[in-house]
């Protein structure tokens, strides 16, 4: 018996390097910085090897907030709060801006980490 296969074609598109404009998402570029930020602070958190309830001490939260920092709800989270964790965490933060590349239609913000 001879088996039958079936192959769709599906259509491959580079990503930008932001997934939340690939998606089509508003503000996607303060999205992007926001995921960063928190990643640092979870990765920082787990460095600590601090529990939810202890890291919720440390950064003047409740537990409840750092559960949804950790999963990814940002909602409640400003770039400026995510700043002032970063720096309870002994973390620096340095701005800087430039002009926009010429092959962009507008600026970007980006978080970058060492």
């Amino acid at each position: 018996m001879e088996k039958e296969t079936m192959s769709k074609k599906i259509e491959v598109h580079p990503g930008s390097g932001n997934v939340f404009a690939d998606l089509g998402m508003p503000d996607a570029d303060e999205r992007l910085a926001k995921a960063e930020m928190a990643h640092e602070i979870i990765a920082a958190i787990g460095k600590r090897k601090l529990t939810q309830k202890a890291a919720a001490t440390l950064l003047g939260l409740d537990q409840p907030k750092i559960s949804a920092l950790m999963r990814g709800r940002l909602e409640g989270f400003s770039t400026d709060r995510l700043f002032r964790l970063l720096n309870k965490l002994d973390r620096d933060i340095e701005i800087i801006i430039r002009p926009k590349a010429r092959n962009r239609l507008h600026g970007v913000v980006r978080v970058s980490t060492t």
